[in-house]
């Protein structure tokens, strides 16, 4: 009978959880949407990766995504053959609503509202950024990708992630990679590379681990952002992330 009652409470307590995150900004890199060999877009993976926030939808959260444009554009590589780096960017910029338009379509066919917002401007394509407006989309349950980044050259994907989970008032950035956290050395190339579970924003800073770049870092640290590191790559991972779980690296104050 003890045992009985035992499994009873652990179900209710099971079917009872709530998210502790009411609203997200899921920062993604290119590579999330790419094809075989890292470059272009695929959309298969975009179908996977639709199905994956269509749960996190499914429990109320309302979220927020900016991605970026490795898969079809580095704006080092340009820069490195003796481009200018505004232009560089800007290209960067136009990749990203790309992808945004590309997984805006894949999570309209599996059924969720999505609008893509961009800070350049181009309403053939796009609803300009409007920060109320964003929220209202999200408040309406909408899922909104935020493309264009910043609007600005010299400003990454990183950054203008961590801006809009400002401005949208999000509780947290997920930024999901290829690796399940932030370790001490690039776990693909070093075996012995040691993860962390918790990292507080200076010390991110200070070992310059390369999660996101220093200025995402710290207007995170400014405003008491938190985020967490994780693998996309995983399943249920980002479920695990808005339950509360520990999943990935947590860096806090």
């Amino acid at each position: 009978m003890l045992a009985r009652n035992i499994i009873e409470e652990a179900i209710i307590e099971e079917t009872t959880k709530k998210p502790i995150y009411q609203r997200i900004l899921l920062k993604l890199g290119g590579e999330a949407i790419a094809g075989p060999e890292g470059f272009g877009i695929d959309p298969k993976r975009a179908e996977g990766l639709a199905g994956e926030i269509q749960h996190v939808r499914e429990l109320g959260v309302q979220t927020a995504i900016v991605i970026g444009a490795g898969n079809l554009w580095r704006g080092r590589d340009g820069i490195a053959r003796g481009m200018e780096q505004a232009t560089a960017d800007y290209m960067g910029m136009l990749g990203t609503v790309m992808n945004s338009m590309a997984l805006m379509d894949a999570l309209e066919r599996s059924g969720i509202v999505t609008r893509v917002m961009s800070a350049l401007e181009m309403r053939a394509v796009a609803e300009p950024y409007i920060r109320r407006r964003a929220i209202r989309h999200l408040e309406k349950g909408r899922v909104v990708i935020l493309g264009g980044g910043t609007g600005n050259p010299y400003f990454s994907t990183d950054t203008a992630a961590a801006l809009r989970a400002m401005e949208i008032d999000a509780d947290i950035v997920i930024k999901a990679t290829r690796v399940d956290g932030v370790y001490d050395a690039d776990p693909e190339i070093d075996p012995d590379a040691k993860r962390f579970d918790r990292l507080t924003y200076i010390e991110a800073l200070n070992r310059r681990l390369q999660v996101m770049d220093s200025t995402a870092i710290s207007l995170c640290m400014e405003n008491a952002l938190p985020i967490i590191v994780l693998s996309m790559w995983k399943m249920d991972n980002l479920i695990k992330a808005v339950m509360g779980e520990p999943v990935g690296t947590l860096i806090t104050e």
